[in-house]
């Protein structure tokens, strides 16, 4: 082969190559787009009217509750220690005439005593919630005696109704910040203390049990009674007219913790501007006359 013909077959061969690998480059570059996905419009439920949080707040996140913040005129009336074979089915017609609903913080003996009148409670619209299972205190028991109590007692609850127990109430109110939150933490449940204590284990007589239970509810309270004494049947009537004169709606514990609000962010105080300190006179320079 000449020298010419060989530099003409090289060339060849360059351009060849040149196209080949240019070619992919190309048609990548003349690719149109992918066309963008338009956004998807999502319509809020106008049926919804719950509050809308404050970022990073959720209502009913704390450990322990005697009272919630709230924006409506709102109680929870709460009854411990039953169900009573007598009494309680008395209280739940009463509840069920005047249309309240309540909290029962039930002892799980009991619960195994009358199912029936705890099967009725959840029926009836009532919430059911664990106040352990003998009534000891909480605080004079290991870890596991309090466990032994609230898991016997929501068996006993689960048995008789089918559902189980969203808050707890420790017998006497004796628990610690350390019980608090290894309930919370261990079973779920929020710590239900109260707001409002007529004493009416005392048996003061059913006006002072309803009077010291209407003049003491404030919006978002806890109101504590006790559904194993009569007197405190008797003053179901009065307490509840009296607050639903007072502007008072009664709600559950669970429902009351879902209407929590956020404190208010604090107002940073105006800072007072501070006087301007005159500046120190500049003593005059003392003239020595020279000496002779």
């Amino acid at each position: 082969m000449s020298l010419l013909n060989a530099m003409r077959l090289l060339w060849f061969l360059s351009a060849v190559v040149g196209i080949a690998g240019c070619a992919p480059v190309s048609a990548q570059m003349s690719a149109p787009a992918p066309a963008a996905v338009p956004p998807v419009a999502v319509t809020p439920d106008r049926g919804d009217t719950t509050p809308t949080p404050a970022p990073g707040f959720r209502p009913g996140s704390k450990s322990a509750y005697s009272s919630v913040r709230v924006t409506e005129p709102v109680v929870a009336l709460t009854f411990d220690d039953g169900p009573h074979g007598k009494f309680t089915p008395r209280l739940l017609d009463l509840l069920k005439a005047r249309g309240v609903r309540a909290t029962f913080f039930v002892l799980g003996e009991n619960v195994a005593l009358h199912p029936g009148i705890a099967k009725r409670i959840v029926d009836e619209g009532h919430e059911i919630a664990n106040h352990s299972w003998s009534h000891p205190s909480f605080t004079k028991l290991g870890l596991d005696g309090v466990r032994s109590q609230i898991i016997r007692t929501e068996n006993a609850i689960a048995e008789a109704t089918g559902v189980r127990s969203k808050v707890m109430r420790p017998p006497y109110g004796a628990t610690n910040d350390r019980l608090k939150s290894w309930i919370d933490s261990e079973f779920g449940m929020k710590t239900l203390m109260w707001s409002v204590d007529p004493l009416d284990w005392k048996r003061p007589g059913p006006a002072v049990v309803a009077r010291r239970l209407i003049d003491g509810a404030q919006p978002g309270g806890i109101l504590l009674a006790h559904d194993i004494h009569e007197a405190t049947i008797a003053a179901m009537p009065a307490t509840i007219d009296g607050l639903v004169a007072r502007g008072f709606r009664f709600v559950t514990c669970s429902e009351l913790l879902a209407m929590e609000q956020p404190a208010p962010a604090a107002t940073p105080r105006p800072v007072a501007p501070s006087a301007a300190v005159p500046a120190s006179p500049v003593p005059s320079a003392t003239v020595v006359p020279p000496r002779s």
